[in-house]
């Protein structure tokens, strides 16, 4: 005979009919069914008043809740939250409070809101706590890429979401929606930075095409570029996406609050979904980097303005000056390469403290090395 499987409410209704029944002591059924007196006359009390529906557990809700969030303010948050889909509840309480909400309601609060209301997304596996590293002041270092490439709605073509963030502070200087990933669209971008932002002192790029620095190729045209107009250009280690990391962070962000609906019908269409949500991400939306302030609370512009024309090169009085060649340089009769990117170009040459290797300047960054004992021409 399989066991019998006896809700408590079974139970209760059980204890109530024998007690009803009579012949036997109700202390004596409390001690066969393991409850106290004061439970067994509490469910008596209900059987009677009730029937059996006295038997069923009662809400324990309390019939006041001074403290429960108001209805204007839990609607509040909900439309809030439709705004931005993706924002949790530490920026939802943050940017209420901020915007005028006297009654703003913690953090916690507003994440119970979405909770009950169905709106909280499903929670991401934990990832691995990084520290964080930023430069001291803005404009120092600003880190650029492409949000690899998504396609466009009705066969339009590819989208290329190119980004530039500013390290300190991860204001968003650059989100434009290009067509292709080449160095003139890219250079096209960054005049417009430069002539709104002024020039930081470097840019973080990755590896490949258009950046350069690849293995064996060297320096490309666009980081030859921003070398003439005073801005060093420096790459990620390969396979280490941590390099650019604040950069790749904001592209979950793009992905999550922008990418994520129907795809744009064109660029045009897209670009103006970018500066809607650029104007937010900077001006408005909360950013734990940032004690939940947003970026233009830490961002300025740079006070290095573009210049127009490129300035002349000059080198100091204790550089060789060479020009560059097909790649390469003369020395002491010999050739050495620099690389294709400095062809036509004058390249100043200063002795190392280690006999026969030369540091090679182009103005005033170091681009290449060479060593004597490694000419081309022998």
């Amino acid at each position: 005979m399989p066991w019998l499987e006896v809700s408590i409410v079974d139970q209760r209704a059980e204890f109530v009919a024998l007690a009803r029944a009579g012949g036997t002591a109700i202390r004596t059924l409390c001690q066969y069914f393991g409850i106290a007196p004061a439970t067994a006359y509490k469910w008596l009390g209900r059987a009677a008043e009730e029937g059996p529906d006295g038997l069923v557990d009662r809400s324990r809700r309390p019939h006041r809740s001074p403290r429960q969030t108001a209805p204007a303010i839990e609607a509040a948050v909900l439309e809030l939250r439709d705004d931005h889909h993706a924002w949790g509840g530490r920026k939802l309480s943050t940017y209420l409070r901020t915007n005028g909400c006297s009654d703003a309601p913690s953090a916690s609060t507003c994440t119970e809101i979405l909770r009950r209301n169905n709106r909280l997304n499903v929670a991401e596996p934990a990832t691995r706590a990084w520290k964080r590293f930023e430069r001291p002041l803005p404009n120092q270092l600003w880190q650029m890429d492409f949000k690899g490439h998504v396609a466009l709605g009705q066969g339009s073509g590819r989208l290329h979401p190119l980004t530039v963030l500013d390290d300190h502070s991860r204001y968003c200087v650059v989100l434009s929606a290009c067509a292709n990933e080449r160095g003139d669209t890219v250079r096209e971008r960054l005049v417009a930075a430069f002539r709104h932002y002024g020039l930081p002192d470097q840019v973080l790029a990755d590896n490949g095409a258009p950046w350069g620095h690849i293995v064996g190729r060297g320096w490309s045209q666009l980081g030859l570029w921003l070398l003439q107009v005073g801005v060093w250009l420096s790459h990620g280690h390969p396979y280490h996406p941590q390099t650019q990391g604040k950069d790749e962070r904001f592209h979950r962000t793009l992905r999550a609050e922008v990418l994520q609906g129907p795809p744009h019908p064109d660029l045009a269409q897209a670009q103006r979904a970018f500066d809607q949500w650029r104007h937010i991400y900077n001006l408005e939306r909360p950013h734990e980097a940032c004690n939940l302030r947003p970026p233009v609370s830490r961002y300025q512009p740079s006070p290095r303005p573009y210049p127009e024309t490129l300035p002349p090169l000059e080198y100091g009085p204790d550089q060789l000056v060479r020009r560059v060649g097909n790649g390469a340089i003369s020395l002491h009769g010999h050739r050495y390469w620099v690389g294709e990117v400095f062809a036509g170009q004058p390249v100043g040459l200063q002795q190392t403290t280690v006999d026969g290797v030369w540091t090679v300047y182009f103005s005033r960054f170091p681009v290449a090395s060479i060593d004597e004992r490694e000419a081309i021409d022998d």
